[in-house]
């Protein structure tokens, strides 16, 4: 299968751990999902206080909200991570563990503190958008 996403580098600007831009095929299906929290199946928030935890707890939550729509990681198109913190140290240990679920396919992604989240005790949310060939 040919893949639907192309990610863009530019040898212009700076080096950055991401692609600045991705380029999806026309005649993909584009799947926009909820952002990925951090809760356990019977609605709890994972790993309090635990600002990786979080994020890998959102990590496995995409996983399987993009298993559902047939798709993976790797259709991936576009990240946006949110924090709460205003610590640039609590957002640098959120993006490793994101950076490395995705490994080689380093989407575009936007890493944002903000105040808080919606859920009690909610650190982390990682929205993404997907494409997918049928």
């Amino acid at each position: 299968m040919i893949p639907a996403i192309c990610l863009v580098r530019s040898a212009e600007l700076s080096a950055a751990p991401y692609a600045y831009a991705s380029v999806v095929d026309s005649g993909v299906r584009l799947v926009f999902l909820a952002g990925a929290c951090p809760l356990e199946k019977d609605g709890t928030t994972a790993a309090v206080g635990d600002y990786a935890g979080q994020a890998a707890k959102c990590i496995e939550t995409l996983r399987e909200a993009l298993r559902e729509v047939g798709a993976t990681l790797e259709d991936v198109v576009n990240t946006r991570v949110l924090v709460a913190s205003s610590q640039r140290s609590d957002l640098v240990a959120v993006w490793e563990i994101v950076k490395d679920a995705f490994g080689d396919h380093d989407v575009p992604s936007t890493l944002m503190g903000v105040t808080v989240l919606g859920y009690e005790d909610q650190l982390v949310e990682i929205e993404a958008i997907a494409a997918v060939s049928d």
